[in-house]
């Protein structure tokens, strides 16, 4: 085999054209994954085709995949629950560099309602559940997946390169009934659609049906949350924002909210010892049907508006631009509560493009904001 492999070089050199090593010929393959045992070899393929399966209980999909590898989606993937509750997540994990995954609009089916028992991640929950349901670990484009009935939050963000998530359909409105186990509470909780803690995402063009953050940003800079509709959660988060944290460069914008606890959300550790929030920008998003809250800046994480606030994470840069029409139920705490430490919250901020209506006013204290009356 080596003497023919050399014979061949040699011809191809004579021509001007030598062959491509053998490494190159294996990533023009195209591959199809069908189980979980025929990941491996699919791996090395630059074009790999997923066609509908069921992962076992208590295994998990990872798909380590090569540069610029193109991925399609041709049937739905069910991940089996796991009855003993010791799994731990992510459930599905995909790496690479560069990629194209296309979900076609297949289904990504966590099996969530086998989980839940209304008390989510809690650490005395009844029933463990692996979080996250999926780990996108890659850069390029990921789109057109629908994700339903997660365990617990679903997507969770690790892109070391610019990675843009679009026409995603988070479904989990099955959770909003109370099971069993969860006290007449909605069975579902602590269900995240987006949990990013990295630089250069942008989620666009997608559906959130959940019982948590719409999106939860945790640290990261040139993050664009654009063009999606979020029901039934705690809405648009930025934070908890921890201690040595940084979150900058920030573009919310025209997004809808309907039906959440509040609509648009900043929240800092009290105890934090630094951090930032800056260059947050918010474009003619709207919401309606906000039960506590339209607009919330809170610096005493974990309470909620607590008098305990802490200014170790500093914000700064807080803009509303455009229209952004937020509309609270007339039972709602208030629709703009900003809740500073002293310091804690600095420079003015501009909210020229901010309209809250339907509940009593709420109050702003330790920060300037300019061109807007609660």
């Amino acid at each position: 085999m080596i003497a023919a492999v050399s014979i061949l070089s040699l011809v191809a050199s004579a021509f001007g054209n030598p062959l491509p090593a053998p490494d190159s010929l294996e990533t023009r393959q195209s591959c199809t994954i069908n189980s979980l045992s025929s990941v491996t070899a699919a791996e090395s393929c630059s074009t790999i085709t997923i066609e509908a399966f069921t992962v076992p209980a208590r295994e998990k999909l990872v798909i380590n995949a090569v540069d610029k590898a193109v991925i399609n989606m041709k049937g739905n993937v069910v991940f089996t629950a796991d009855t003993t509750f010791k799994t731990t997540g992510p459930l599905f994990t995909l790496s690479g560099t560069g990629i194209t995954f296309n979900g076609n609009g297949f289904t990504i089916d966590g099996q969530g309602a086998k989980y839940w028992d209304g008390q989510g991640i809690a650490s005395t929950a009844p029933q463990a559940k692996p979080h996250p349901m999926i780990k996108l670990s890659c850069s390029g484009t990921v789109e057109n997946i629908k994700v339903l009935n997660s365990p617990a939050q679903v997507f969770s963000m690790g892109n070391d390169a610019s990675l843009i998530v679009s026409n995603i359909n988070i479904d989990n409105s099955a959770g909003n009934a109370a099971n069993s186990l969860s006290g007449g509470k909605p069975a579902a909780h602590n269900t995240d659609g987006f949990d990013v803690s990295t630089n250069d995402v942008t989620i666009q063009d997608s559906t959130i049906i959940n019982q948590d953050d719409c999106i939860a940003i945790n640290k990261g800079s040139n993050i664009i949350f654009q063009n999606n509709h979020c029901t039934g959660g705690h809405g648009i988060s930025i934070g908890s924002v921890a201690s040595g944290s940084t979150v900058s460069g920030i573009q919310i914008t025209n997004n809808t909210v309907t039906n959440n606890v509040q609509a648009l959300r900043i929240k800092t550790d009290t105890d934090a010892t630094s951090g930032s929030v800056s260059g947050v920008t918010y474009t003619d998003n709207t919401a309606t049907g906000c039960t506590d809250y339209g607009v919330i800046v809170d610096q005493s994480y974990p309470s909620t508006l607590g008098k305990n606030t802490g200014a170790g994470v500093k914000i700064s840069g807080i803009t509303f631009t455009g229209t952004n029409n937020i509309a609270v139920a007339s039972s709602a705490k208030g629709e703009v509560e900003v809740n500073c430490a002293q310091g804690g919250c600095t420079g003015t901020w501009d909210w020229a493009g901010l309209e809250v209506s339907g509940g009593p006013s709420g109050s702003i204290v330790n920060a300037a904001i300019s061109n807007f009356k609660p």
